[in-house]
């Protein structure tokens, strides 16, 4: 069965960057980095635009949204990080760094936000506070691409352009273990139960056991790579990067699985939703995409019947005013507002910072 995804348009940029919050009582939702400067927080399994965080005065590099959807994250090329209200759309606080934020990442409670920038430094704030710098690391000698909260906060995992992935110990503030690599760095994820890390570099995807930092596996794709994301079950993997096409990978085997086009530029970001069921990629189309991780299945705008089921399908939803079930010439995302309806968003569009966007920048539609 053809995978068929789903595309966000919107953006007018290249999306750099992608982060998923966990699930909550509304589901899960979907935040992106964009170089034209305005985040967007979508619906997690469908892509449905919820909103867009408006303030920054330049290329947004990266994106966190925390694990209860409430708070989110950006960095940026106007030298801040900013923390919004994902309920109510504000501003709560903006960072000032001294060159551009790269990277932002929140800690599992909400309490602090680890950031790389353009100035070599990784830094950790105290969101309870008034926006000062709590911890400040330095050692790199390039721009930090990527930082995250590790081994229960007690620790902050970086990479750079300096072609090295650092651990920094959060009570002594001191580096306590480097990893070199052939070429820079440019993804870092780690799996949801914080044991592997999932680095890539060149046309690499490697893991690496978070407790001692040894590699456990390095798998070569057949493209430089700029993102992968390991399955919450830790059974595959996918990853992209300058050709343009997504691939999976057997986690266990390392073997290829599928690998298929859908975006018309490199793919700069890929992320697996919390549950597993979709994974999410960002280009340099200027486009977001949601992949099924089973094919075929329904879930979410993907809505599948047996073919003798179409005909009586397709009338009993169109009198009925619902989505349209998919047909080979009529895409599962081509469904009506009424399947796509939001019961419960987590950004107002009635506040000041979150500005809704044309019907045109709204539309998901299948490639």
């Amino acid at each position: 069965m053809k995978q068929i995804p789903l595309t966000c348009s919107g953006h007018t940029r290249p999306v750099v960057h992608l982060d998923f919050s966990g699930q909550t009582e509304c589901g899960y939702f979907l935040i992106s980095a964009c170089k034209d400067g305005k985040p967007m927080l979508r619906m997690g399994d469908t892509g449905d635009w919820v909103g867009t965080f408006e303030g920054h005065k330049g290329a947004v590099w990266g994106v966190a949204l925390n694990e209860s959807a409430t708070l989110a994250a950006s960095g940026a090329a106007d030298f801040t990080g900013k923390i919004w209200n994902a309920v109510t759309g504000e501003e709560v606080h903006s960072l000032q760094h001294n060159h551009i934020v790269k990277t932002v990442a929140f800690s599992h409670d909400s309490q602090y936000l680890v950031t790389g920038s353009n100035e070599k430094l990784v830094r950790v704030f105290d969101l309870n506070s008034d926006g000062k710098a709590l911890e400040s690391y330095a050692g790199h000698a390039g721009a930090v691409k990527r930082a995250l909260f590790c081994r229960n906060e007690t620790c902050v995992i970086s990479c750079a352009d300096d072609k090295s992935m650092r651990l920094w110990d959060r009570s002594t503030g001191q580096e306590v273990s480097r990893v070199e690599f052939s070429s820079h760095p440019n993804g870092l994820e780690l799996s949801k139960d914080g044991n592997i890390l999932t680095v890539t570099y060149g046309n690499c995807t490697a893991f690496y056991d978070m407790e001692t930092l040894t590699q456990l596996k390095e798998i070569t794709i057949p493209t430089r790579v700029s993102s992968a994301s390991l399955h919450p079950d830790k059974h595959i993997f996918v990853c992209g990067g300058e050709d343009f096409k997504m691939y999976k990978y057997d986690y266990i085997t390392g073997n290829e699985i599928e690998s298929f086009k859908g975006h018309f530029g490199p793919v700069h970001s890929v992320s697996f939703s919390p549950d597993g069921e979709l994974y999410a990629s960002g280009s340099e189309d200027g486009t977001l995409r949601l992949w099924q991780t089973t094919v075929g299945k329904t879930y979410g705008l993907w809505k599948c019947t047996e073919p003798t089921d179409l005909n009586n399908s397709i009338s009993n939803t169109a009198a009925a005013g619902g989505a349209v079930t998919p047909t080979p010439n009529n895409p599962p995302v081509a469904a009506a507002a009424a399947a796509a309806a939001v019961s419960c968003p987590p950004v107002s569009s009635a506040t000041a910072p979150v500005t809704p966007t044309p019907n045109t920048n709204r539309e998901v539609t299948a490639n």
